[in-house]
């Protein structure tokens, strides 16, 4: 080639490459959004596989993650994240993250959000800021084998109180909230709807009826349907589902309740915004929205019109009277690390101690009573008793300690604090259930 040529040929290649490197990042395709998730495999997989059809050459990464730890994983990555969007149905935990700067803000088109109330209930389904957007509405409720309990001769739960009555000890099944991000959510309403202190007096009785705590919510339809359980504490749309699907289940709302959306949002400085978006609106259109009536995924949409295609079995929480409790969470975010630990150690983590406590309690309660109805006097036993159920019942914190901004940043950062906090109510836990076993055994043996 001649020097010639060879001047030109290089000028050409500097040319091209120029161009090349200069084509601004925002013009390049991109190829995925990258979703994390709390969610069941049913129900993303059949919106990655509806998605990705509506827009060819565009894949759905999945992330699945329990939304505890989906919160530190999106806080640990924010430096450079690389998911899109963060999907789920716990909205405390989506206010933790808009708190942190983790979520980025969208303006939706008008056309699409206007076929959605601002809210359901007292309780906003979009967050005003637009950091986020609810796809889905949900009540937390009860769902029952109705075969396992004719068998075992079982009335059907109504209220959460119900939960509390001796005839369930064993039949009754939960996930851990620190576990699931709806489970969550479900102890929150109950701590809302009773108070601090009574709300706990319940949990603390319930968590002694469990025949089992789940590691994750999936667990607890799975041992229902299956008869290992009666009764599971669960979000509607797993009873939905199960319903839909033909098994031999029931649902019911408590009276005390709280109707909340699922939501989505957007990650901040995620590596494809474009296509993150497109998702959130592909998961607000009237296809998306339909989708979720499918028996596998058996959840509610947010745009009340679509409920004259529902199952018959569906509920339609816009028109239905479902409340009691306004729900706040605000508060539940403050205070959503310690509820969450609180519930670890006093409940899950000495699940054993506290499920023989309250079956000493029931038995001496049982043996008393008939021994009264024979008109025996029995006084020191019923002090006994009642001190022991005191004691099983009884908080070693109490609700402005549970909010303490310094506690719950203690969770976050200062794992000394932590550990010197857990403990303490680790060790409180098992020398009250002790003692309130002790107490019962000893309320009975004066009855004998």
């Amino acid at each position: 080639m001649c020097a010639g040529y060879m001047r030109l040929w290089l000028k050409l290649v500097a040319v091209s490459v120029t161009i090349a490197v200069s084509v601004p990042p925002a013009l390049a395709a991109t190829k995925e959004v990258v979703i994390v998730t709390s969610f069941p495999k049913e129900l993303f997989e059949a919106y990655k596989k509806a998605f990705e059809g509506s827009r060819p050459g565009v894949k759905v990464v999945i992330k699945p993650q329990q939304t505890n730890a989906a919160i530190t994983y999106l806080r640990e990555t924010r430096a450079k994240p690389d998911a899109d969007i963060f999907w789920a149905s716990a909205v405390d935990a989506f206010q933790v993250l808009k708190a942190d700067g983790l979520l980025e803000r969208l303006t939706l088109p008008e056309a699409l959000l206007r076929r959605i109330p601002k809210s359901i209930g007292t309780f906003p389904i979009h967050d005003p800021d637009g950091h986020f957007f609810g796809f889905a509405v949900s009540g937390y409720g009860l769902m029952w084998n109705t075969r396992y309990l004719a068998l075992h001769k079982l009335p059907a739960p109504k209220e959460w109180t119900d939960l509390a009555d001796p005839r369930y000890h064993g039949h009754l099944v939960i996930s851990a909230p620190s576990r699931s991000g709806t489970t969550h959510l479900t102890i929150e309403v109950i701590l809302q709807a009773y108070g601090w202190e009574r709300g706990w007096a319940l949990l603390l009785q319930m968590g002694g009826n469990m025949g089992s705590i789940t590691e994750r919510s999936f667990g607890v339809p799975e041992a229902v349907i299956s008869g290992q359980y009666g009764i599971g504490v669960v979000i509607d749309f797993f009873g939905l589902s199960a319903i839909s699907s033909g098994h031999p289940i029931a649902f019911a709302y408590p009276s005390l309740t709280s109707v909340v959306p699922a939501s989505v949002g957007a990650i901040k400085g995620g590596p494809n915004p474009e296509n993150a978006r497109a998702f959130i609106e592909y998961l607000l259109s009237d296809e998306g929205q339909l989708r979720l009536f499918s028996p596998e995924i058996g959840r509610l949409p947010v745009v009340p019109d679509l409920y004259a295609k529902a199952p018959a079995s569906y509920p339609n929480l816009f028109t239905m009277k479902l409340g009691g409790v306004n729900f706040d969470s605000k508060l539940s975010s403050s205070r959503r690390n310690v509820v969450n630990s609180l519930y670890d150690h006093l409940i899950m983590f000495r699940h054993a101690e506290l499920k023989a406590a309250w079956a000493a309690i029931f038995a001496a309660e049982s043996a008393i009573a008939k021994a009264k109805s024979e008109g025996r006097n029995l006084s020191q036993a019923e002090v006994a008793l009642a001190e022991a159920r005191k004691l099983a019942s009884s908080m070693p914190v109490d609700a402005a300690r549970a909010s303490d901004k310094e506690v719950n940043a203690a969770f976050k950062d200062k794992p000394d604090v932590k550990s010197k906090l857990e403990t303490e109510w680790d060790s409180f836990a098992k020398t009250s259930y002790d003692r309130a076993r002790q107490l019962a055994e000893r309320a009975l043996a004066g009855v004998k």
